[in-house]
């Protein structure tokens, strides 16, 4: 669903703590672009119980190979820039997940000195930011992977309370009730004067569409009522 792309990282601890931070909240896939450090003696000393990702992430030299089949692109900036969005972390995982259908979404952090660059930003589809305090703005590269890896982990897990939780079902209309609308509609279109000559097909034209609806029990008695006091102001 979501891949990682870390670009330029140069510090071995953050790669054991981006490593750690995935598998604390389930995510497998990620990318490095232009690794800066190959000192994984260290980082898999941070890496407590995720040293396995250590092994697998997709070392590439461009942010284009390391998002080259992904269908939504989000760099990881407090920039604005015309024509992007800037989402919050949540709303990024929101998104991702509804996207999931139709892609892989890419997020993408920048090198632990300077970010992002004014290309890179250009390359992203939509930047986010974690809405820092202006006191202290910028954030290791470490903990902003935390911050998007937990959203993304209780985007999930709300996604999945919902699909459990029971939908509570609402009664039928009964084909009695829906013909006493009917009744109504009839009542109502000839008080008007619609219905001035012989009926042929209007009503039970007209009422077919309700049918169809498949009118909860409260909602025929909510159109008999509408229908009949329409009725008896045309009087």
């Amino acid at each position: 669903m979501v891949r990682l792309v870390l670009l330029r990282p140069r510090n071995p601890e953050n790669l054991g703590a981006v490593a750690r931070a995935m598998k604390n909240f389930g995510l497998e896939d990620w990318a490095v672009a232009a690794l800066g450090t190959h000192d994984f003696e260290t980082a898999r000393r941070v890496a407590v119980h995720a040293e396995e990702l250590l092994d697998r992430p997709r070392v590439v030299r461009t942010l284009d190979e390391a998002v080259a089949d992904c269908a939504w692109v989000v760099g990881t900036s407090s920039r604005r820039v015309r024509g992007k969005r800037r989402l919050s972390p949540s709303e990024v995982a929101r998104e991702a997940l509804a996207r999931a259908p139709a892609g892989r979404t890419a997020i993408v952090f920048g090198d632990e000195r300077s970010g992002l660059t004014n290309a890179e930003v250009d390359r992203c589809d939509d930047l986010s930011a974690v809405p820092t305090c202006e006191a202290q703005p910028s954030m290791n590269l470490a903990q902003s992977v935390v911050v998007y890896a937990w959203e993304l982990r209780r985007a999930a897990l709300e996604e999945e309370a919902a699909a459990r939780k029971p939908v509570a079902a609402t009664a039928g209309a009964t084909d009695a009730e829906l013909g006493a609308v009917e009744e109504a509609l009839r009542a109502a279109l000839r008080a008007s004067g619609f219905l001035a000559g012989p009926e042929r097909h209007a009503v039970r034209d007209l009422a077919s569409t309700l049918r169809r609806a498949r009118l909860s029990r409260r909602e025929a008695r909510l159109w008999v009522a509408a229908l009949r006091t329409m009725g008896r102001g045309q009087g």
